[in-house]
């Protein structure tokens, strides 16, 4: 049955990452908006129900289908690796870097930020 909450999360993690990827298709900017968006909420996802649901809910499925599906559906690490290395290619560096070094950054922060505030 966990294998059936994986894929069902999953589907809908992808519907809603391509929601995101249409909602910022036309932002004017070389930055890849739609990927990072995607990645810093499901990393803020995760965060909330890796370090919030253990001690609120005996749900077994919530877990599975959530993080495992719902934000491994929505985060996307291969889109991220070819939006930087299409950037790399057009010669735009700086925002390579920038976006390698803001998303890994702000989401780690993120998870962080969350992890303190529900272990209080």
């Amino acid at each position: 049955m966990t294998a059936f909450w994986v894929f069902f999360g999953g589907g809908l993690g992808s519907l809603a990452r391509f929601g995101v990827g249409k909602l910022t298709l036309n932002t004017m900017t070389n930055f890849p908006l739609g990927t990072f968006i995607s990645n810093i909420v499901a990393c803020a996802i995760l965060a909330i129900i890796v370090y919030l649901l253990p001690l609120k809910t005996e749900n077994t499925w919530l877990q599975p289908f959530l993080v495992i599906g719902f934000c491994g559906g929505f985060s996307t690490f291969s889109t991220f690796s070819h939006d930087n290395l299409k950037l790399l290619e057009q010669g735009s560096f700086g925002v390579a870097i920038a976006n390698i070094l803001v998303s890994v950054f702000v989401g780690i922060v993120i998870i962080f930020l969350v992890k303190s505030k529900l272990a209080h």
